[in-house]
């Protein structure tokens, strides 16, 4: 059973994750094609209506113990904020400098690699030979899915683009590499609250000064961003961090690729667009990748054996 063995629960808390992230694309086209919504200002609220969440979870959960914080501590949930910050601004100006396509690519393959490197040397993590096949076979996965649902009309790559790429997949890679280090010493409300909370009030102040923080929304378009805030951010959040209690860092990343798997199987159900060969052959190529790590995680029960 999976009570019985926290590392298969744990991954399939990353998987649900995943899987709940991959449904924000599907969620931000619809506010995109109903109103002149700034993705600074998404970004924004996404934030701000999961901080106040992980708020009172926590509370609920810790009471006092809330704020039993160390100072190195403290610092390390303050930086995952401005981390999930900076991801959140690089991507979105990226894809308005390189396109949806070359972002994309940069942003979900560079941050697993990052995380593979920086492990070793930040939480004491080893890549073993299973563990890197199934990080080869998720990152040929989702090449073949990005790259197969492209819409290369338009789009170019620029420096600015890919630096901006860049910054986001490494700010992502350091957040998963800090949340690991303080999953096993706080509980994944606790570092979140701080994190997001953070995170939230830096948007704002990037927001704030820009104009860009819109408030102009419908009744049906601030419920899509309920929805954003509670659920691919909040519950999804709050999985991911406690599925890092005994999967490793790389690990918690190569799952995060269900990501694009998601998203594509969505548009291919409610958008109708088609899915060729190269499409299938990624979710292929994916799916091995999670039977590969799933199998791994239903033969170990403890972070020693899974790295």
């Amino acid at each position: 059973m999976v009570s019985q063995n926290p590392t298969r629960r744990d991954f399939i808390f990353v998987m649900c994750a995943s899987i709940s992230w991959g449904t924000v694309g599907v969620a931000t086209q619809a506010i995109y094609a109903h109103s002149e919504a700034v993705s600074l200002s998404m970004a924004f609220f996404r934030l701000a209506i999961a901080a106040p969440l992980f708020l009172l979870a926590s509370w609920l959960q810790l009471g006092w113990r809330i704020f039993q914080i160390k100072a190195r501590d403290l610092g390390i949930m303050l930086l995952m904020g401005g981390l999930q910050a900076l991801y959140q601004v690089s991507y979105s100006a990226a894809i308005t400098y390189t396109g949806v396509t070359i972002s994309t690519l940069i942003a979900l393959c560079v941050a697993p690699v990052v995380v593979a490197l920086g492990s070793p040397m930040v939480t004491g993590e080893h890549l073993t030979p299973k563990i890197f096949l199934a990080l080869v076979s998720a990152l040929g996965g989702t090449v073949l899915l990005v790259v197969a649902n492209a819409n290369p009309q338009g789009e170019h790559a620029t420096l600015s683009g890919i630096f901006l790429s860049l910054l986001a997949a490494i700010g992502y890679a350091i957040f998963i590499l800090c949340g690991r280090l303080l999953t096993s010493m706080y509980h994944p409300l606790h570092v979140n609250a701080v994190a997001f909370g953070s995170g939230a009030i830096l948007l704002l102040c990037f927001a704030l000064p820009l104009g860009s923080l819109s408030v102009a929304y419908s009744t049906w378009e601030w419920l899509v961003l309920l929805y954003l805030g509670c659920v691919p951010t909040a519950l999804a959040y709050g999985l991911f961090q406690a599925g890092m209690r005994s999967l490793s860092a790389t690990v918690t990343s190569i799952v995060t690729l269900c990501e694009p798997l998601t998203a594509a199987l969505l548009a291919w159900i409610i958008f109708h667009e088609e899915l060729g060969p190269l499409s299938w052959l990624g979710a292929a190529f994916l799916l091995g990748a999670m039977i590969l790590l799933m199998g791994r995680s239903a033969k170990n029960s403890n972070l020693s054996n899974i790295v």
